[in-house]
């Protein structure tokens, strides 16, 4: 056949220089070129998006390509198919004419196909007398074999891509749960930290993760979640090192001394020193007599449900969330770090904690909560204070309150002064702090 020449568009469509660079592309093709046009096609349904054509153009494509009859494409071989609208459209799953034609020109543009159109638009082949093809007109699909290499490329390219936003939806993944159980284990083991404030900053960064976004904004995020992920590790870690340490000088007969009481009132057990020394023996017996575990997190809520104002739906499911309220409350009461930062010293982070709790439960009777808590918290440094019986007489005098006007839970509760309450109890009042945690377990519709 005739080599054909460079043809513009019948009819009102344009030429464009796109036309013309594909053209010369086409042209340029080796002679000796060879290729799996399934393969190449499977390379531009992978670069797609790079190469702008949409999937009912691949589909149009793909039918295309099946009217040429052999598997591998020559750069040397006839590569023109003149299908009509009719049979393109049978083979594209019924696609309307208006759509077939409109994404035929959408494979014109992305330089995929080349219209080689007739005199009359029409699409035929003529042929000679041995039944050689002189002639065809219709679509051109050289660039299937022109770019070839091009498509693979490109199509490797947009695999590495989707392959990184993978694997970095993964380390996202992967880091929030960890940090959330870390977190959690912290916590709940009373590894010193402001477990509050790491809950805030990782709050702020997971904040940040966009719907849909790039790639590399969501690196961004990954590399911050990373830091923090390093440092409540380092804590972690810090502290199991510590605790070896501590266990393996226990069992050489050292002895040790813990300067930051924890949650479970190492401060007070430590007291029995003061009854040897002559010390004032009912309030050692009271300390002996406190529980020794730690207060549920329901009867705390019980006896401080303003702590709920502060949370988003007005639940506190667990320690981490109760703290977080904690550090919330702080602020609102115009208490300063510096008062925190030594309360959460002296008591240990979820007693101070709760000791907020308290206050902000009755902020409208304290004149100064920031006075107020330095003043509890030299009260924990003597060993003279506790949250239990503080807890408890907040939640007495809320049952008592509710008893006597047969309101509810709605009614407001006698005045407590907390730093009274939180005296070491006397050993008569054993008693009504076992019966008001009983009276708070058996309220039914308690927090869990």
């Amino acid at each position: 056949m005739t080599e054909p020449l460079a043809t513009t568009p019948f009819g009102r469509r344009p030429m464009t220089l796109g036309m013309i660079s594909s053209q010369v592309t086409a042209r340029a093709v080796s002679k000796d070129a060879t290729v799996h046009k399934w393969h190449v096609f499977q390379d531009i349904k992978d670069a797609r998006i790079a190469l702008g054509a949409t999937d009912r153009a691949l589909a149009i494509l793909d039918a295309l390509l099946s009217f040429h009859p052999d598997t591998a494409l020559y750069g040397d071989s006839e590569l023109v198919v003149w299908p009509s609208n009719e049979q393109l459209i049978r083979r594209a799953n019924g696609m309307p004419p208006t759509t077939l034609r409109r994404h035929l020109a959408v494979l014109v543009e992305c330089g995929l196909i080349i219209r080689r159109d007739s005199p009359n638009g029409k699409r035929f082949a003529r042929k000679g007398q041995g039944g050689e093809i002189e002639q065809a007109y219709g679509f051109d699909i050289s660039p299937i074999v022109a770019r070839a290499e091009e498509f693979k490329d490109l199509a490797e390219a947009v695999r590495s891509e989707k392959k990184a936003f993978r694997l970095v939806k993964e380390r996202l993944t992967i880091c929030r749960r960890d940090i959330v159980k870390m977190i959690d284990a912290g916590i709940e083991e009373g590894v010193p930290a402001n477990w509050g404030r790491v809950q805030q900053a990782y709050q702020a960064i997971v904040g940040q993760i966009p719907r849909t976004g790039p790639r590399q904004a969501l690196e961004a995020i990954a590399e911050e979640l990373e830091g923090l992920w390093a440092e409540v590790r380092e804590a972690l870690e810090s502290f199991v090192k510590t605790q070896k340490v501590d266990a393996n000088e226990s069992q050489n007969g050292r002895h040790i001394q813990n300067s930051k009481p924890d949650s479970k009132f190492e401060s007070e057990n430590g007291l029995g020193d003061k009854d040897k020394a002559g010390a004032n023996v009912a309030d050692t017996d009271n300390v002996r007599s406190l529980p020794k575990r730690e207060l549920p997190l329901g009867i705390v809520l019980d006896a401080c449900p303003n702590m709920l104002w502060l949370v988003k739906g007005g639940g506190i499911r667990n320690w981490r969330e109760f703290l977080a309220a904690a550090e919330v409350a702080r602020p609102t009461m115009g208490i300063s770090p510096s008062a925190w930062e030594e309360a959460r010293t002296a008591m240990g982070e979820q007693q101070a904690a709760i000791t907020i709790a308290a206050i902000y439960q009755r902020q409208d009777q304290i004149n100064s909560a920031g006075g107020y808590l330095r003043s509890l918290t030299d009260r924990a440094k003597a060993g003279k204070f506790s949250v239990w019986p503080m807890v408890m007489a907040l939640l007495r005098a809320k049952l008592d309150a509710s008893k006597t006007t047969g309101s509810g839970s709605g009614s407001e509760a006698a005045a407590v002064d907390l730093e009274t309450a939180g005296k070491v109890v006397r050993t008569e009042s054993r008693l009504e702090i076992s019966d008001a945690l009983r009276r708070s377990l058996d309220r039914p519709g308690r927090r869990s």
